[in-house]
């Protein structure tokens, strides 16, 4: 008969259970074969709960706002969605697929970091110190105040912190980590949430900036429990198609700075380089008399960035018309492809359809729209579209082009990319693009956008 203290958990939402079952009892997750037996903590009536530092509660007005200084990393597009860098005393949580390079990232920070003067204490529970220093040597990384632990117990770990007293902590990854107050296996809900808030209680008790890294799922989704990405201040999510060279970090949660920012990077032999100018790399081998092709001025946080969006439009051979999309929601693709052919008249029922943005580069929000749109006539059409345009703006049901959100910025980086023309939603012209060098072509239908294109 198990103990009273064995309880079955889900390792998807965290879910307990007093017995075992093959479907999780949380109707919000129904997870199957997802509950693992664990045992629980025994409860100790001398051990205190941790404190954050015992402050007595005092007054809204006499907190003080003194913001304390940004630690930069040294590595500029990582501090750009960080905020500027890091805060002391915050927990970021960068997470992403294998090989997609968060190891090389993080320690090419930490060695930036550590030749700024700080000491970095950086610990693999994945590697040894020898293919770290490996790694390490290929990056170019010399003699500097970074110290390097094989650990995976989290006590150990914290004895080193005390020993150490870093001014950065890095933990490769949270899901090797596991506490001795705890007898479950190291990658269970238990020990990722034992190991989070331990980190979390030593960041903000110490002062301490802990960057932790994440595996994902399948689905793309962090994996473990929900509660880890609450417990952190800062989530990352490290991007890329492994058969592109270009790699992006994007903020999911940032409470220290603004959310979905994003940073580029380029994986080179000797590690990432960050991309100041990611409109010039995501352009340069574009073919400007090419029908099907179309540029689109997107905002990645506070940035401006120039992509291409391809698509492909022929006469479909099998039974069901084709719908493949790289970069685009399929869904969007299917109600922009009802919209062209209901409004504008273009027949694309029994055509086959492909939709790309090269480079990797995922277009996620609305204004997009006219860009797909764009690329889908002039592929028809087999017409290139007019040199020198870039178009953006959001597609209505009725064939309207609805305004979008900082136009002004997109239409600058427009122009200072050498575009000579920009293609929006007439909603979106003037306030405070007056005086742009780009003529601005204000549309409200896709009849009139295709018209402004097509020369």
């Amino acid at each position: 008969m198990k103990g009273p203290t064995t309880v079955f958990v889900c390792q998807e939402c965290g879910a307990q259970a007093s017995k075992e079952l093959g479907l999780c009892p949380n109707p919000e997750c129904g997870a199957w074969h997802s509950l693992v037996e664990e045992r629980a903590p025994r409860a100790a009536a001398d051990d205190p709960r941790p404190s954050l530092g015992g402050e007595p509660a005092c007054r809204y007005a006499e907190v003080d706002t003194a913001v304390a200084a940004r630690l930069e990393t040294g590595v500029s597009e990582l501090d750009r969605v960080l905020g500027g860098g890091l805060v002391p005393g915050s927990l970021v949580l960068l997470g992403g697929e294998p090989g997609i390079g968060k190891s090389t990232l993080l320690l090419q920070a930490a060695a930036r970091f550590a030749a700024a003067g700080h000491s970095v204490l950086y610990c693999s529970g994945e590697e040894s110190s020898h293919q770290v220093r490996a790694r390490g040597d290929r990056l170019g990384v010399t003699d500097v105040p970074l110290f390097l632990l094989a650990e995976t117990c989290l006590e150990r770990v914290l004895e080193e912190v005390s020993r150490l007293s870093p001014g950065l902590l890095i933990v490769d990854s949270i899901q090797t980590m596991f506490s001795t107050s705890l007898e479950s296996a190291p990658g269970t809900i238990g020990q990722i949430r034992a190991a989070a808030t331990q980190l979390l209680f030593e960041a903000k008790g110490s002062n301490l900036p802990v960057l932790i890294v994440g595996h994902v799922t399948k689905g793309g989704e962090l994996a473990g429990p929900k509660v880890l990405e609450h417990v952190v201040d800062t989530v990352l999510h490290f991007e890329g198609d492994r058969h592109h060279s270009q790699r992006v970090v994007r903020s999911v949660k940032n409470r220290f700075g603004a959310v979905s920012e994003l940073g580029v990077f380029q994986m080179t032999a000797g590690g990432l380089d960050a991309v100041p100018n990611p409109s010039e790399l995501f352009l340069a081998e574009r073919k400007t008399d090419v029908p099907g092709s179309a540029v689109f001025c997107s905002m990645e946080g506070s940035r401006p960035i120039l992509v291409e969006v391809q698509a492909l439009v022929g006469a479909g051979v099998y039974g069901n018309a084709q719908r493949v999309t790289t970069g685009v929601d399929r869904q969007r693709l299917s109600l922009l492809l009802t919209v062209l052919e209901k409004r504008v008249g273009l027949p694309l029922t029994g055509e086959d359809v492909f939709v790309n943005v090269p480079g990797g580069m995922p277009m996620l929000e609305p204004a997009a729209d006219l860009a797909v749109v764009a690329a889908l006539a002039s592929s028809l059409r087999n017409q290139p579209l007019r040199a020198g345009a870039a178009v953006f703006g959001e597609v209505g049901l009725a064939g309207e082009i609805r305004g979008i959100v900082q136009a002004e910025a997109r239409v600058r980086e427009a122009a200072q990319m050498g575009f000579t023309r920009c293609v929006l939603p007439s909603g979106n012209v003037g306030g405070g693009l007056e005086g742009v060098s780009c003529e601005l072509v204000g549309v409200q239908t896709v009849a009139e956008a295709l018209d402004a294109l097509c020369p």
